[in-house]
């Protein structure tokens, strides 16, 4: 009998660490309530289409007039068009048309941008959106899209970038670095007259009243879209006027730009037919992407 209290004292000791050890097993009470986190989903789109062969046939023939009463090898290398020169296709890619009729020239260009957030709390969505309205302010739109989470996030710096946006910035810009043959007018008209915050009917963006449309946001294009009115520039003899339209669908940003210049100097471009065939091609890209 001697032995007895001290067996229960065993039995009770190892009854003890039993549950100690599965208490420890199962770790539940020691990491309960801990936040998880979930990476920022990824844009839709993994790919960039083939820039040259992204506008059919028949549209470039309407775009740019006079192309198809060339011979057969100069229209074929017209409608070909130029690529552009890029230093990472995945991210960016463009082409280039350019056609020399009798009354006039006109020219055209698209690019594709495929944004890429290397920030797991924030999508490509809301980096490509960051990008989009820097491109609308810079038109000298007022914006209507809400810059994504990475604009917000600010070091104290007076744009409000961290180093980490400040970086890739500069990888973005390295991989969108391209020559474009059309577009060689485009950068120095965008401070042009047009430039304006203006995004009502009335105003004129050129001389003519049939051409009184101005650089605006527009509606139902994408998931934000805006256009912009370059027309020949203060004190300019050349006749030239230069539409852009921009759109971001998902994590991809299309810029289109169509010019006019007549082959006179006292021929002025239709402004409006312009606008309309620019809107009616980026249209039909943003419905090729969402296919």
């Amino acid at each position: 009998m001697a032995y007895v209290p001290g067996v229960a004292l065993l039995a009770a000791f190892a009854v003890g660490c039993s549950a100690g050890a599965d208490s420890d097993a199962n770790g539940a009470d020691s990491k309960a309530g801990s936040p998880t986190v979930t990476p920022a989903p990824p844009g839709k789109y993994l790919t960039l289409p083939a820039p040259c062969r992204a506008v059919p046939r028949a549209t470039l023939k309407d775009l740019l007039p006079g192309a198809a009463e060339l011979p057969g090898d100069q229209q074929e290398k017209v409608f070909r068009g130029s690529a552009a020169v890029t230093y990472d296709t995945d991210r960016k890619v463009g082409c280039s048309w350019k056609s020399d009729a009798p009354n006039a020239t006109r020219s055209l260009a698209i690019d594709f941008e495929r944004v890429v957030s290397y920030d797991p709390a924030v999508s490509d969505d809301d980096r490509a959106d960051t990008v989009y309205a820097k491109k609308e302010k810079a038109a000298g739109l007022s914006s209507s899209v809400t810059p994504g989470p990475d604009a917000e996030k600010s070091s104290g710096t007076p744009d409000g970038k961290d180093e980490k946006g400040e970086k890739q910035e500069k990888e973005e810009e390295g991989a969108g670095k391209s020559e474009d043959p059309a577009g060689d007018d485009d950068a120095t008209a965008s401070a042009g007259p047009s430039s304006s915050g203006d995004t009502g009917g009335s105003g004129g963006s050129s001389g003519s009243p049939e051409d009184a449309l101005p650089s605006r946001v527009l509606d139902g294009l994408g998931d934000a879209a805006f256009l912009q009115d370059l027309p020949t520039r203060a004190g300019s003899t050349a006749q030239r006027h230069t539409v852009s339209v921009v759109f971001r669908t998902s994590n991809v940003v299309v810029t289109v730009r169509y010019a006019e210049q007549p082959a006179l100097i006292t021929q002025a471009p239709d402004g409006r037919e312009l606008q309309e065939k620019a809107q009616a091609l980026a249209r039909k890209l943003a419905e090729a992407l969402s296919e």
